[in-house]
């Protein structure tokens, strides 16, 4: 099995600031043809700040699940920026920090089902503060916590943002903080 689709047939459903929505025809490997609804997303990051015991969550409303919703600093990614660079942007305007080091800890992707959106995890340490730089529509709170309960809160349910869970999961292990128990 080579386990491939091509694209015979695009249809441009949308076109918005943030998305493309396409309706495409494929053709399967056993020659049968479907359609494959896309949504079509520039990227984004999502940043990890560590100060060595603890990180920082915003808290923001998110418009399609109508609630609150605790996440690590994100955001998208302009076309053609450098996902390291807007990492360092989104830092500096939702939490007001500057980090010293940062690590790679991967791409996610958050629903491959339907959209071609990747987002870019790091690990940001050697924290220094100046100031929240939030966009004019942009409105949070920052809370600090635990890295290791923040961890928990994700295994408990408690912290449900799906970038959030990838990206707290994998600085977690890669500093040593999660225990035989939480993995």
């Amino acid at each position: 099995m080579k386990l491939n689709e091509t694209t015979v047939a695009q249809n441009t459903v949308f076109s918005g600031r943030i998305i493309t929505v396409r309706d495409d025809e494929v053709v399967l490997e056993n020659g049968k043809r479907t359609r494959r609804e896309v949504v079509y997303h520039h990227g984004g990051v999502c940043v990890v700040p560590f100060d060595g015991e603890n990180t920082y969550l915003v808290r923001q409303f998110r418009y399609p699940y109508k609630e609150v919703v605790r996440e690590s600093p994100a955001g998208k990614l302009e076309p053609g920026e450098d996902p390291l660079e807007c990492g360092k942007r989104e830092l500096e305007e939702e939490l007001g920090a500057v980090a010293g080091r940062y690590t790679d800890l991967g791409r996610f992707y958050p629903s491959p089902g339907y959209t071609s959106e990747v987002i870019h995890l790091y690990l940001a340490e050697e924290l220094s503060f100046t100031q929240q730089n939030l966009d004019e529509d942009e409105f949070l709170e920052v809370e600090k916590l635990p890295l290791r309960r923040a961890a928990e809160q994700i295994l408990s349910g408690e912290l449900v943002d799906g970038k959030t869970q990838a990206a707290i999961l994998k600085a977690a292990a890669l500093r040593g903080l999660l225990g035989e128990g939480d993995r």
